[in-house]
């Protein structure tokens, strides 16, 4: 990441999204703040360089800003407790088909950046993706984008490997707005995040259930062979 100049943080002002960029700031870098808040943020030291307000359903309204970026994390979420059908429905829209969305978007700009180092998008997914979460909208939400993640990224072909590289995020609970009985401090999750982005690899995990550093390799194996075979076959084009 050292030749990096701007990153872009999808949940810019919630716990996480503050402690990344604090990280980022402090390591030289540009940082684009993405937020769905109405109000004004001050910029500081530790803030973004610049806020940019956005809704789901128009990021492509982002374009432009999206260029710029370097590096984009897209770490947005809601955890909706309630039983109705529309709390699914928010879930599935913001946890997992925005940042779908987010993610060719990047794709597009991606392929048609001149730069020879390629740019990166790191999705934060979650543990419950495939471990319980006591929410079954956010489980859904959270299966569903981490199964497009997985797909995406090993379905990926050669050319558009060397333009754009995905990094999964999967996290175990952290303290924060949307999840105040968290177990781990965002500001240690953000550290242990960055230090594992510098690893190249795809999978970064912090958790503290051991399950998860056992699961979801294993997952993500199992998608890594099917995708293989689906090419391989020659069952998708």
């Amino acid at each position: 990441m050292s030749a990096v100049d701007t990153i872009g943080v999808t949940g810019a002002s919630g716990s996480l999204g503050k402690e990344l960029t604090k990280i980022f700031r402090k390591q030289g870098f540009k940082v684009i703040g993405f937020t769905h808040s109405k109000n004004n943020y001050e910029i500081n030291q530790d803030s973004p360089n610049e806020w940019v307000e956005w809704e789901c359903g128009k990021e492509f309204l982002l374009k432009d800003h999206l260029k710029k970026i370097d590096i984009l994390i897209l770490n947005h979420g809601i955890n909706d407790l309630s039983k109705k059908n529309s709390s699914y429905e928010n879930s599935i829209e913001i946890n997992a088909l925005s940042k779908f969305k987010f993610l060719n978007l990047f794709e597009e700009i991606a392929m048609k950046d001149n730069s020879i180092k390629a740019k990166e998008i790191w999705i934060n997914t979650s543990e419950a993706e495939i471990l319980p979460a006591l929410n079954p909208s956010y489980e859904i939400s959270k299966s569903l984008i981490g199964q497009l993640v997985s797909f995406k990224t090993n379905l990926l072909d050669e050319n558009t490997k060397k333009k754009l590289k995905i990094k999964k995020i999967i996290l175990g609970p952290f303290k924060s707005e949307l999840n105040p009985i968290g177990i781990m401090n965002p500001k240690f999750v953000s550290k242990c995040i960055y230090n594992f982005a510098n690893l190249n690899i795809f999978l970064i995990i912090v958790s503290p259930n051991p399950l998860s550093y056992i699961l979801f390799p294993i997952k993500e194996l199992y998608y890594f062979l099917y995708c293989k075979f689906l090419i391989m076959s020659k069952f998708i084009n």
